[in-house]
């Protein structure tokens, strides 16, 4: 095992000021740059999620992308992807969330989960909620079953489990 695959946190780079001023943006590509860090992630996110038996792994474009591919891969599942208005070809269902300038949305397909299938959704980061809580909300309108949440980052001081009350979470790392 090298340093880097124990030790995936040291390859997050805090970047200020970033998407704007008073903002530390936490930087995964390093992380995601390194093969064997990489993995330990993935692997270590399946083996929280595993016992949540998701049928299938939603992740949002783009870096939910990153580890929701991969992830369900490693748990034997499907994968659906979350997509911003227009992206998707097919007909969609949409749910709106909040920004700290406006709204956006994320479409997926209408027939991506079937009534009952248990879906685990993955993103790259849980900051104050709002993108996960939209997730949840497009899996309960297509009659799924949210087996969980899997995150490779929270921020614990933005609070954003507390819209996911109810829910299983699970952060590999806090701050």
């Amino acid at each position: 095992m090298t340093s880097a695959t124990s030790n995936y946190e040291d390859l997050i780079r805090d970047v200020p000021d970033f998407p704007k001023p008073g903002i530390l943006f936490k930087d995964i590509m390093p992380m995601l740059a390194d093969g064997p860090a990489f993995r330990a992630v993935v692997d270590a996110l399946a083996e929280q999620a595993r016992p949540w038996k998701p049928d299938l792994v939603l992740g949002a474009e783009a870096r939910g992308f990153m580890f929701g591919a991969p992830l369900a891969y490693a748990l034997g599942a499907g994968f659906v992807a979350a997509r911003k208005p227009g992206k998707l070809p097919y007909t969609t269902v949409s749910a709106k969330y909040a920004l700290e300038y406006g709204f956006d949305a994320l479409e997926v397909h209408i027939d991506a989960i079937r009534p009952g299938q248990r879906v685990l959704i993955c993103d790259d980061l849980l900051a104050t909620g709002g993108t996960a809580r939209a997730k949840v909300e497009l899996v309960e309108r297509l009659e799924g079953v949210v087996a969980g949440l899997a995150f490779a980052i929270e921020l614990d001081f933005l609070d954003g489990r507390d819209k996911l009350d109810g829910y299983e979470i699970a952060s590999l790392i806090h701050y």
